[in-house]
Order: structure tokens, then C-alpha cells, then sequence
């Protein structure tokens, strides 16, 4: 699908000038220019695809869409872009956990030890769940792509000792997102969580300002942490994905088969993305493993037992609200 210039003379998307589109602009500002913010490092997955993405939806459109991928948190923190969007200053952004502030539901997905298998992930985040957290998305003020990148199921790294029992995680400071649901969850397993930035995060633990940290095995191999840990404990605790997301007043000023092209190409890149972090999971295992680091595998049953009986999904059920509660537990099973 080509696109005409005609269509596109009178609007322009200007995220450098932080301007909503108006039919005044002049011919000469014609061009789309979109920028779109990760924390992912550049050889992550989910930077990779986008930014395959971006050459395609720049051709498609005879390069009057410009499509301009940042990496590495080089626009600012999660949380920092997050609110950019939300502003207006930043088009579009991949994240996950940061969103809970305002889009409270967003983090449903992570509830602990919720998704026994990809096959309950996208049942339920492609399905009536993720229809659900997307429209509560855009009563915020955010337009959400029908596809979540694939972050992982994370497992907890840390530096003296591996995790095998829930009480091997008492007084762990373990970094986590900036995220409550996270927060909450190392809390109630005896954990002391300290929320940093992920860009922060390779220098923490090298000075040992936490002891461990929790991310999916490909982004444990891309940022190289494990450089700075001893032992990988494959607790799969939660499964991460994020949605990518644009301001709702600035994509809904672009025009219609722009978005159009946006829509699909984003799309076939998150599903494009997935099947690449699964292929690298398992790569990353034997890579990290050459690089001295031990791992072990953990039985998640007495850390759900855990969980449960000190009331953490009957919180989270409630904080939620019974009827996103059904929709997860109609895929995932009684929790």
C-alpha cells in the first residue's frame, strides 16, 4: 500500500517540537516523524523487530513515515518516557510494569505464578484479558497495539547464593521494577525489593547496592548480567510482556492509512518478536552457562502455597476487580 503525498500535505506528526497535528502545517512539514522508546538494549528482540518495522512501514509509505527507534532508556527511564507519552512529548513506547500508576489493571499479567504455559499467556493477552486491559488503556488516554512484545517469564539472578525455597529469598535485596505488584510480591515472600530503573541496574549489582535482581533469560543475556551474578534460580515467576503504546490525541491524528500501515507493521513485529525470545531463552541458557554462571531449576509450588496463604491473590483479586479476575482465571485456572 502506498500512501499519496496529498494525504499527507496537511498533517505532520512532530514529536521533537512536542505538537499535536493541525491541517495549517505546510507542505514542506509533510512528513510523519514518530519516535518510539524502549528500555530493551539494542540487541534485544524487541528493539530488533521495531526497528525492522521501521524500515518496512518507511517504504511502504514511500518514507513519509519516519519511524525513529530509541534503545537502552536513551529518552529517559520507563517511567520518565511513560509520562512523556501520556503528555505528548514522546509518540510511542514498549513497557510493562510502570503503567500500573495510571492503568492500574495493566499489570495483571504479572501476577505470580499465574501463566503455566505460552499457550495460557496468549490465550489470554490475545484474547478477552488483553482486550480488557487495552480498553481500560484507552480511557487513559492511550491508544495499546492489539500485540504485546514478549519480555519472558523472569527468574531471580543474584550473587551468593542460589534460590531453591521460598525462604531462601528472606532478607534478599532483589531490585525490582517500579511496580507495586512486583513490590508486593517479594514483600510478602520475606524479600527486601528495592525498585530501580533498568538502566540502573548492571552497575547496582556490580557494586552490590542489591544482591540479585528477576528478568526473562533474554534480557539477562543481552544486558550481560550475568557478569555481575553467580547463580540463575529458574523460578519463571512471572510472566512479562509489554504493550507498546502510543498518546491517543496524537494517533488519532494521523492520518487513517498511515495508522493503517503503523498498525500491521507494529503488529507483525511483536509476533515476529516472540517467536525470537523464545528461540533466545534457550540460547541464553547454554551462553550464560559458558560464562560460569550455575543454574537450577525451582519447584514453584511451595512459593505459590506461599503466597496464597498469606493472602496475596485474594489481594490482588480485589485490587483488580472480580470481573478482570474471571476473564484471567477463565484461561489460567483457579489461583
Amino acid at each position: 500500500m502506498n500512501i499519496s503525498r496529498r494525504t499527507f500535505g496537511a498533517l505532520t506528526v512532530g514529536a521533537a517540537a512536542g505538537l499535536l497535528c493541525t491541517p495549517g502545517l505546510s507542505r514542506a512539514a509533510a512528513k510523519i516523524r514518530l519516535r518510539y522508546g524502549t528500555a530493551f538494549p539494542a540487541g534485544h528482540p524487541g528493539v530488533i523487530r521495531i526497528t525492522e518495522a521501521a524500515k518496512t512501514i518507511g517504504a511502504r509509505s514511500d518514507g513519509l513515515i519516519d519511524l525513529q527507534v530509541y534503545p537502552n532508556s536513551q529518552l529517559g527511564g520507563e517511567s520518565d518516557m511513560f509520562t512523556q507519552v501520556r503528555g505528548g512529548a514522546l509518540d510511542l513506547m514498549s513497557t510493562s510494569g510502570v503503567n500500573q500508576t495510571v492503568v492500574p489493571v495493566a499489570s495483571i499479567n504479572a501476577v505470580a505464578f499465574a501463566f503455566p504455559t505460552y499457550d495460557h499467556v496468549w490465550k489470554a493477552m490475545d484474547g478477552e484479558l488483553g482486550d480488557y486491559v487495552r480498553k481500560a488503556f484507552l480511557g487513559a488516554g492511550l491508544f495499546v497495539f492489539p500485540k504485546m512484545l514478549d519480555n519472558g517469564y523472569r527468574n531471580i539472578t543474584t550473587g551468593s547464593k542460589p534460590i531453591v525455597a521460598p525462604q531462601d529469598l528472606k532478607g534478599l535485596k532483589i531490585r525490582v521494577p517500579g511496580n507495586q505488584l512486583w513490590v508486593t510480591l517479594f514483600q510478602t515472600l520475606g524479600a527486601a525489593p528495592t525498585p530501580l530503573n533498568f538502566g540502573e541496574l548492571y552497575a547496582a549489582l556490580q557494586t552490590h547496592v542489591v544482591d540479585g535482581q528477576e528478568n526473562p533469560l533474554a534480557l539477562i543475556e543481552s544486558s550481560k548480567l550475568y557478569e555481575v551474578q553467580k547463580y540463575v534460580s529458574l523460578t519463571g515467576h512471572i510472566w512479562d510482556g509489554h504493550h507498546i503504546f502510543c498518546n491517543n490525541r496524537r494517533w488519532e491524528a494521523i492520518p487513517a492509512d498511515a495508522r493503517k500501515i503503523v498498525l500491521e507493521e507494529l503488529t507483525t513485529a511483536a509476533v515476529n518478536e516472540r517467536a525470537d525470545v523464545k528461540a533466545l531463552n534457550e540460547k541464553a541458557i547454554n551462553d550464560i552457562k559458558a560464562a560460569g554462571v550455575q543454574f537450577n531449576t525451582v519447584e514453584t509450588a511451595p512459593f505459590r502455597d506461599a503466597l496464597s496463604k498469606a493472602g496475596f491473590y485474594s489481594k490482588w483479586k480485589e485490587s483488580f476487580g472480580a470481573e478482570a479476575w474471571g476473564l484471567l482465571e477463565k484461561d489460567v485456572g483457579t489461583l
